[in-house]
């Protein structure tokens, strides 16, 4: 009996243990190069959409090549909130190895509309 109750204990850990992982807000491994990456790679990253993932080429078009990550804040719609989110996975140079969008637990105590 105790067997019993203890391996129905163990089992209910695995299964909590996995759900846990999974509410954790794993996110995806990988980084965009914002030099060279396509409109849908961009929007692989977190709070960017087709807009803004437009706006970053215009703006890289218009002024060359990123020469670090913080100039991408001189994209209209891009704030120091933004680029705070967008930091992990944005890269000047080197591949694009995201291939999932990145989707973050949106804040409700004290939120406000992105910069």
């Amino acid at each position: 009996m105790q067997r019993r109750i203890c391996l129905s204990c163990l089992v209910i850990a695995i299964v909590l243990s996995a759900a846990a992982g999974a509410a954790d807000g794993q996110q995806p491994n990988g980084v965009v190069n914002i030099n060279n990456a396509s409109a849908e790679e961009l929007q692989l990253l977190p709070r960017v959409g087709p807009a803004l993932a437009g706006r970053i080429i215009e703006f890289r078009e218009a002024n060359g090549p990123f020469r670090s990550v913080d100039e991408i804040i001189a994209v209209k719609g891009i704030g120091e909130r933004s680029f705070e989110k967008l930091k992990p996975y944005i890269v000047t140079s080197g591949a694009t190895t995201l291939n999932t969008k990145v989707r973050l637990a949106r804040s409700t105590v004290g939120s406000r509309v992105e910069d």
